[in-house]
């Protein structure tokens, strides 16, 4: 079961975008991705981000093959960069193969991994106030209004070259819900938020609506498009 929505926030563009693929009833792949607008064209590096690699997923992803494809977004959009434009998007995607996941992301879009309603597994990101995190100057719950949380180290089209976190996970017994998200999305919508919504929730569409309702209640009049993507699977003892 799978839902999405996308809102220009208080911007004049909306420089997110997401979309999926779906191979058969138990197999399928969602893609989102947030221009990073100090750079010009971020609308344009999403949307080539996204449809690069969904025209390039197949069955059987692995982990590696899911990086293989941010590196091919990764180089098409540093074809179409310019002087004057150089477009850049964060990335995460989801690959759902029947009782099988796996992910991959660049930047700061994020995936969250609930099983039978709580908070399993959550992406880190690629900024400077993760790091702080990890070097322990700052809380976790400290990254949504930090300084630096904006400082993106890694992103599809930085001249750099990129390289993309991945994971691959069995799905066990029992009930799997996964957020992928917009930084314009996480940052007013908090972890404990995500489960108590969830638990009400009647369907993916469901809980990114009470979600929304929680992100509407907060920003202000000048906020990010914000973004997010739901998926429901739920896995059976045979």
């Amino acid at each position: 079961m799978y839902a999405s929505c996308t809102d220009v926030g208080g911007r004049l563009y909306n420089e997110d975008c997401v979309a999926y693929k779906q191979l058969g009833d138990d197999c399928l792949c969602v893609v989102l991705a947030d221009g990073l607008g100090g750079h010009g064209g971020g609308e344009i590096a999403s949307k080539t981000a996204v449809d690069t690699i969904l025209t390039g997923w197949n069955r059987p992803a692995t982990p590696a093959s899911l990086c293989d494809l941010i590196q091919e977004a990764h180089r098409r959009i540093l074809l179409m960069q310019t002087a004057v434009c150089r477009m850049k998007t964060t990335a995460v995607i989801l690959s759902v193969d029947g009782d099988r996941a796996l992910w991959a992301h660049v930047g700061d879009s994020r995936l969250y991994h609930f099983i039978d309603g709580r908070l399993d597994f959550q992406t880190r990101d690629h900024s400077a106030s993760q790091i702080a995190v990890m070097m322990g100057q700052i809380r976790p719950e400290e990254i949504r209004f930090h300084e630096d949380r904006s400082h993106i180290f890694r992103a599809l089209g930085q001249e750099s070259g990129v390289q993309a976190d991945a994971k691959e996970q069995e799905l066990s017994v029992g009930r799997h819900a996964f957020l992928l998200c917009t930084d314009g999305f996480w940052e007013y919508v908090y972890e404990e938020e995500m489960a108590r919504e969830l638990s009400a929730a009647v369907s993916p569409q469901d809980w990114l609506e009470r979600m929304r309702r929680c992100l509407d209640g907060r920003v202000g009049g000048d906020h990010d498009n914000n973004t997010a993507a739901a998926v429901w699977v739920t896995i059976q003892e045979l």
